[in-house]
């Protein structure tokens, strides 16, 4: 599976089976997190085995089962684009534990914040979190607004690469299922916007990792 594959094959999901994660995928994942970490200067972090955070009311209320795995998106407050670069890292993992056969879903706020198990300093934001983890099933794709509603580019006048980038920013998982981004092109380079708050700054960092990784172009 490459990684247009996995963005197309990624839906979230919020069943999960009783399975721990393999000793393996474990490994996998912590060097990957510490090497994001290392990259993005956020302190993610991800929890194993800890079924609080999510079998609060709002999590059972919101369809969550087995839940007991979840990566925290942690980072200094003082980082002005705390929340879209968070965003953009998180949904680097999430992408990736797609490749390895494991299913995800982000959370902005139907999760218990107290009993969340990430460390979180007084410096630190805790921004969301990402449920990791075996799925019950694959989940759902969503359904996406028309190129013309997210894109001042007509589709027939798009680059090959502006246009697979464009495919994956429709397939990005966005609060609500809102899709708050503008995409834009400016000389040879892609420009993505949003006029939203908090979540769609998280969305603008999600929407903007897909773009590049499915067109190979760094955007802004």
């Amino acid at each position: 599976m490459n990684i247009r594959d996995a963005i197309r094959e990624r839906h979230s999901v919020r069943q999960y089976k009783k399975e721990p994660v393999s000793a393996e995928l474990r490994d996998k994942l912590n060097a990957l997190i510490s090497e994001t970490n290392e990259e993005s200067g956020l302190n993610i972090q991800i929890i194993y085995d800890e079924p609080r955070c999510l079998d609060s009311i709002l999590a059972r209320f919101s369809k969550f089962r087995n839940a007991e795995n979840y990566i925290a998106i942690v980072g200094n407050k003082s980082l002005t684009d705390l929340n879209e670069r968070g965003g953009y890292y998180g949904e680097k993992l999430v992408i990736a534990a797609q490749m390895m056969g494991l299913n995800t879903c982000w959370i902005g706020g139907s999760f218990s914040r107290k009993n969340c198990g990430a460390v979180i300093g007084d410096e630190e934001k805790l921004v969301c979190i990402i449920a990791i983890g075996y799925g019950l099933n694959e989940g759902n794709k969503h359904r996406s607004k028309s190129f013309a509603r997210l894109c001042s580019v007509p589709e027939e006048e798009m680059p090959v690469w502006f246009k697979a980038g464009m495919i994956a920013a429709m397939m990005a998982p966005t609060a609500l299922n809102q899709q708050k981004f503008f995409v834009e092109m400016e000389g040879e380079e892609a420009v993505i916007t949003t006029d939203g708050g908090g979540m769609a700054q998280i969305d603008l960092g999600i929407v903007k990792y897909n773009f590049e990784a499915a067109s190979g172009h760094k955007c802004r």
